[in-house]
């Protein structure tokens, strides 16, 4: 049985050779050229010492100029595995994370159709290149003039023209025994309800449309008539032109990006060619919509990092914006993206027409990263002067964040948003990057808390501690609750040492285990931060503290935990500061804060009991927060 040639043509453009062949080889680092995807080893097929083995990254072939061998990267599994045909396949499509599609017995017809549907369109291309030079292409010339496009430029792009005559085409194609229904099929002319097929194209400079192996796959098309119903036009999704996993100059923007290392993502077709005669060939664009999840992996297959150059108008912010939401779910280390928005009213023939391509390649090397795009549109033109608004804007990036599939770079993200973070709303200085831990005194202090709230010291102590345990054994929940966490009152001045640089750590990659984890720490802190966590048994003894406990439950036990020690500490604040206010002049602030610390009582003796005061403390609070209460201490006495 066969499979669609569509399917075989997303394998091999999913799957990189050299990363496949390396599995079994040694590159030969002096022959080699990683970055235009020319690389050199000793061949896996026949025992020998020099590297005469040869692969080409960029076009998916190998070949050894010593055995002979060849082939791509089905056969190179085929024969390094001794797996037949179809298991190599689906092995390959198992590692690039695609399905197999049903096998279907008409592959093999459809393979020709396509065939034929692609030498239809390479007729397509030659006939209206040919119209440009005719005299009824005055205007398309003048055009191209005004917009200074070489003849070498237009030559390069095969760039045609499509006369304003309803049949042109069609009639020239069927004159070369091309079948009416073809020429539907290949998206060169509809067919009405009634009546002869007419031509797609009419009144229009054509932009031939080729994928990465140069095939001709599609045609656009801008309008000549300032009036006509769209500006651009592109052919239709056929056999041969899925237009989302297509890209313009796809081929040769590849190859221009083994030289440069880089690749720039343009808004269309006159930006590419601009871009490309100025001397910038490392330049593709999308095809009539918004970037897709497809279109991303062809451009990380071609550079890890591509440029979204785009105009400075509010549609292109708008589309950079959108461009997030792709992009943020299927982003891995070492593949993101950067943005070039263009000064405000220029696209790139604009800027470099005015300023010249050193103007342009000025502005790329500016590119900003997508963090920063992501902050500015959840805070560009909001006022964040109430708790209640920056909480919410604390759980919309969390959501966001929370897309990013690799621990790793979820932590990076959730730094680099937090010192941004800081900066808006101020407050103590960034602890991320300035903080010098080892100022902290290594022996516990108690906190200044007032006479009736010493005794709770204890039982804080033992909170915190199993909190950093449980953080410690499991990053990742850390990680989901870091908010939750930064935001914890910590009594104890050692152990809050040890959260701000677990909070630092969390913005790092966090390491493999948490014995590294906690060498990191210590090396930060100046101290073990095991042992003095260990100091307190209940962290020796519970479940959650464990890395081999099941990370949900831990996270919730965390979350509860947490919960548990804002609760008790509430009810202290809340009594403090109502007795403050007893001197006289806020009877309605007292009894705010009487009933503030009964519903925080409430919550925390709902907790564990383990988790409170050995020696009653807590107990002792609650009580008097129930005595002040029952005497009406609000209440001004005679």
């Amino acid at each position: 049985m066969s499979l669609p040639p569509a399917f075989f043509d997303e394998l091999r453009s999913r799957t990189s050779l050299s990363a496949v062949v390396a599995r079994k080889v040694s590159w030969d680092n002096r022959k080699s050229n990683p970055g235009k995807g020319d690389m050199w080893a000793p061949c896996p097929f026949h025992q020998e010492k020099t590297a005469s083995f040869h692969v080409d990254d960029r076009k998916g072939f190998y070949y050894c100029f010593g055995c002979q061998a060849k082939g791509d990267v089905i056969r190179f599994v085929m024969e390094t595995e001794n797996m037949p045909f179809m298991e190599a396949v689906e092995t390959l499509a198992k590692e690039a994370g695609m399905q197999m599609p049903a096998r279907d017995p008409r592959a093999v017809e459809k393979a020709e159709a396509r065939a034929g549907l692609s030498e239809i369109m390479e007729m397509a291309v030659r006939f209206y290149r040919a119209q440009l030079s005719g005299a009824k292409a005055a205007d398309a010339r003048a055009y191209l003039e005004r917009r200074q496009l070489t003849p070498e430029t237009q030559s390069r792009f095969e760039l045609g023209f499509a006369p304003d005559s309803r049949t042109i085409l069609f009639e020239h194609l069927r004159g070369k025994g091309v079948a009416a229904e073809d020429i539907v099929a290949a998206g060169l002319a509809i067919q009405p309800d009634s009546g002869t097929p007419y031509d797609r194209f009419r009144g229009r400079i054509i932009f031939p449309i080729r994928d990465a192996r140069g095939r001709a796959i599609s045609l656009g098309g801008r309008a000549m008539d300032p009036n006509a119903r769209a500006k651009y036009l592109n052919g239709p999704e056929t056999e041969l032109f899925d237009k989302g996993r297509a890209l313009y100059n796809h081929g040769p923007a590849r190859e221009a990006a083994g030289k440069t290392q880089s690749l720039i993502v343009a808004e269309g077709y006159m930006d590419v060619i601009a871009l490309a005669q100025a001397g910038l060939g490392h330049a593709v664009a999308p095809l009539g919509t918004a970037i897709t999840e497809n279109q991303l992996q062809l451009m990380w297959r071609i550079a890890d990092e591509p440029v979204i150059a785009l105009d400075g108008d509010k549609a292109g912010i708008r589309a950079a914006r959108r461009l997030i939401d792709v992009a943020l779910p299927l982003l891995q280390p070492g593949k993101g993206l950067r943005f070039c928005i263009l000064p405000e009213g220029q696209d790139p023939d604009d800027l470099i027409k005015a300023d010249g391509a050193q103007a342009m390649e000025a502005q790329l090397s500016e590119a900003r990263p997508m963090v920063d795009l992501l902050w500015e549109r959840e805070t560009e033109g909001k006022t964040f002067d109430s708790p209640e608004r920056r909480a919410a804007l604390d759980a919309g990036l969390r959501k966001l964040l929370a897309a990013i599939a690799d621990p790793s770079l979820r932590s990076h993200y959730a730094a680099a948003i937090r010192e941004k973070r800081q900066a808006l709303f101020g407050g103590p200085p960034a602890q991320r990057s300035t903080w010098s831990p080892r100022t902290i005194a290594e022996a516990p202090t108690a906190g200044a808390r007032g006479s009736m709230l010493t005794s709770e010291d204890g039982a804080a102590r033992l909170r915190e501690s199993v909190i950093l345990a449980r953080c410690l054994a499991h990053p990742d929940a850390a990680i989901r609750r870091e908010s939750l966490l930064e935001r914890l009152p910590f009594t104890c001045n050692d152990l809050a040492a040890i959260r701000d640089a677990l909070l630092y750590r969390l913005g790092s990659p966090l390491h493999a285990t948490p014995d590294a984890a906690m060498e990191a720490l210590a090396e930060d802190l100046g101290f073990d931060p095991a042992a003095r966590l260990s100091a307190v048994p209940h962290v020796r003894i519970d479940p959650h503290s464990r890395a081999e406990a099941d990370t949900e439950v831990a996270e919730a036990a965390l979350v509860e935990l947490m919960e548990l020690h804002a609760g008790f500490l509430g009810i202290g604040d809340e009594v403090r500061d109502a007795e403050e206010d007893l001197g006289g002049t806020a009877d309605e602030g007292v009894t705010w804060r009487l009933k503030q610390a009964s519903l925080a009582r409430d919550r925390a003796m709902r907790g564990h009991r383990d988790f409170r005061a050995a020696d009653g403390g807590e107990q002792e609070l609650s009580d008097h927060l129930s005595r002040l209460i029952a005497d009406e201490v609000w209440i001004k006495k005679r």
